[in-house]
């Protein structure tokens, strides 16, 4: 009896700790899946605040003296803020800039972010350039030549006409991103100035997709360029792999995901920016637990001859 009393102790102990275990270890995400990391503070912070305290930012690198997760290839760019590179902006005041993109890696037009301090000031794009500004931290005062002025919050942009006199100020520190390009005209086609904000956007059809897409600037001829913002829930993907003549730049703003660029695959999360050459075959995915949107330039209208 002292045997069978013994042996059941045991057993029952076995059974209980093995019980104890499966518990810890299945989750409400399911089996062994990794534990939910929660950022207490994400919720209290401004819309795209992670672009410029990304996650994985320079900071967690600097014990890996030479590692940069950046990638130039002929065809596309991946750049990291590990390898962005800041120094004053010509023409403009209190202002540094990183070029992120730029004719010398093939494309035709210019990304850069701007880094405005206090009392900064832009500078003016050279003669027939046009120029498209977002705000992705702080505000900016955007003046133009007539004394139209617009507070620029986050999540707003302006797009100037190539040969507009106006400038761009601010009192405190604000985060810019810039495109430009040299702008090519049609006959008795003329863009205008256009000041506005994502969130007054709509959404647009998507045909055969499921992410939501808002275009900030018209679809006439008059614009060689658009900017479009594109948000993906966790799990949602593009489902045309796509390959054709236009060019992109792209940052993104929220959230993390894998971004397919020819062959090869990135990891990318908010504050990353890509390159994308004509006809590079280029795929995305969200994953996470949160949206993520992008911010990508679309050359159009223009006959690719």
């Amino acid at each position: 009896m002292q045997s069978f009393s013994l042996f059941s102790y045991i057993s029952f102990f076995f059974l209980f700790t093995t019980l104890s275990f499966v518990k810890t270890v299945l989750t409400q995400d399911g089996f062994c899946s990794a534990p939910l990391r929660i950022d207490a503070d994400s919720n209290s912070q401004p819309l795209y605040w992670k672009v410029t305290n990304p996650t994985l930012s320079p900071s967690h690198l600097q014990d890996l003296p030479g590692f940069t997760r950046s990638v130039y290839k002929k065809d596309h760019a991946f750049i990291t803020p590990e390898s962005q590179v800041f120094s004053p902006l010509p023409d403009w005041t209190n202002t540094l800039g990183a070029y992120l993109i730029t004719p010398a890696i093939g494309s035709h037009f210019v990304m850069y972010l701007a880094k405005m301090q206090e009392n900064s000031k832009s500078g003016l794009p050279p003669s027939d350039v046009e120029r498209f500004i977002f705000v992705v931290q702080g505000s900016a005062v955007l003046t133009n030549i007539s004394g139209n002025v617009h507070n620029l919050k986050v999540d707003s942009y302006a797009y100037l006409p190539p040969n507009l006199d106006h400038t761009v100020e601010t009192d405190a520190a604000a985060t810019l991103i810039v495109f430009e390009r040299r702008y090519s005209g049609l006959e008795n086609h003329v863009t205008e100035q256009i000041v506005g904000s994502t969130d007054k956007q709509p959404l647009l059809e998507t045909p055969g997709e499921i992410f939501e897409l808002r275009k900030l600037l018209p679809t006439s001829l008059a614009y060689d360029f658009n900017i479009h913002i594109m948000d993906f829930q966790p799990g949602e993907f593009l489902n045309v792999k796509e390959v054709h003549y236009n060019q992109h730049g792209l940052l993104l703003l929220e959230g993390q995901g894998i971004y397919r660029l020819s062959d090869s695959w990135y990891p990318i999360q908010a504050g990353d920016a890509i390159w994308m050459a004509p006809f590079v075959p280029q795929w995305y995915a969200a994953l996470g637990k949160t949206r993520s949107r992008y911010l990508i330039y679309k050359d159009v209208n223009r006959n690719p001859l």
